[in-house]
């Protein structure tokens, strides 16, 4: 059943009890029940600095809910190694030449790379990943 009106942080209750009597938390089914623990989500979410301990547990198993359901429910697109690099990329303001760089490579490899002429080959990907901080995995071509 959705809920009739948005509930706003000022009107959540601070324990843990009231909390559920206001939206009782569980596994989250369709797309109602996600909606619905959606708008307890939104309410509570620019408040974190002012949550109680029994509030900050809640929104934490609310988290845990809504990730539950969309990694079972929403199909997410499997982003592709090179536009995974391209995009790190772009976050840093990096250049193919500044690709090269981290490579250890020639100075036309990162070019290459983006263009699709050029594969990554493992020691590429090892250097990619600690460079950028991030799993060897974003990488790997499937």
């Amino acid at each position: 059943m959705k809920t009739r009106t948005k509930p706003t942080f000022a009107r959540l209750p601070a324990d843990y009890a009231g909390l559920c009597r206001a939206h009782l938390p569980r596994v989250i089914r369709d797309r109602v029940d996600y909606e619905n623990t959606m708008e307890i989500v939104e309410a509570m979410a620019l408040h974190a600095d002012r949550f109680t301990p029994d509030q900050q547990d809640y929104f934490e198993l609310l988290g845990h809910l809504v990730a539950d359901y969309d990694a079972d429910e929403v199909k997410w697109p499997k982003a592709k190694a090179p536009g995974v690099l391209a995009h790190l990329m772009a976050e840093r303001g990096m250049s193919a030449a500044d690709l090269s760089r981290v490579l250890g490579a020639s100075r036309n490899l990162g070019g290459m790379i983006l263009r699709g002429e050029r594969r990554l080959t493992l020691d590429h990907v090892t250097r990619l990943a600690k460079h950028f901080r991030v799993s060897p995995a974003l990488f790997l071509e499937e």
